[in-house]
């Protein structure tokens, strides 16, 4: 993971007639990780897809070099399907294996269709996908959100491993997450 970059240069976001934010520049290298927080409203979360590419920035420009994955509160699990096939379509697609679902506490709901699980189990679900996709800049959008103590902890140990291989991981969230040596950014200080 060692190309892992993301530079952000006088970044503004603009939802309808409103800027949310502008003059947002940083930097982060390989190792590196950063939680962004703020209020609600403020763009934590337009922040992130513009960063993945899903939205347009109002101004500024973004690089990043090596691949993204976005967990965000959209799983992208097709939610008629049991979770072994839902799962079982992008792993055909990232080429991953199916190695950490036991560890994710997942390898007995696999017969359960997505719509059946829970908040913590659809979030679960959501970290394997991400695992199998084996990027190298990760952007978490309230990745604790519907976590009990034991599968936040775990998400803080898997974005720690992450980091610890090269990756860069940039967390939006109210909550704290415990991660060694991650930055703050308070996306207030760049309010327009």
């Amino acid at each position: 993971m060692q190309g892992a970059a993301v530079s952000v240069t006088d970044l503004a976001c603009r939802r309808g007639d409103r800027v949310l934010f502008r003059g947002l520049s940083l930097r982060l290298k390989p190792g590196e990780a950063l939680q962004v927080t703020g209020s609600n409203g403020i763009g934590k979360s337009s922040l992130l897809r513009i960063l993945a590419g899903l939205a347009p920035a109002y101004a500024g420009s973004v690089e990043i070099a090596g691949a993204v994955s976005l967990l965000d509160e959209r799983p992208a699990l097709d939610p008629v399907l049991p979770l072994g096939r839902a799962l079982g379509f992008w792993q055909r697609i990232d080429g991953a294996a199916d190695n950490e679902l036991a560890r994710l506490g997942l390898a007995g709901l696999l017969d359960v269709p997505v719509r059946y699980l829970s908040t913590g189990q659809r979030k679960r679900a959501a970290l394997a996908r991400l695992l199998g996709q084996k990027a190298r800049v990760w952007l978490l959008d309230e990745p604790l959100n519907g976590l009990d103590g034991h599968a936040a902890a775990l998400a803080e140990t898997l974005a720690a491993g992450h980091c610890a291989a090269g990756g860069i991981a940039l967390i939006a969230s109210h909550q704290a997450f415990a991660l060694p040596g991650m930055r703050a950014l308070a996306l207030a200080d760049y309010a327009a």
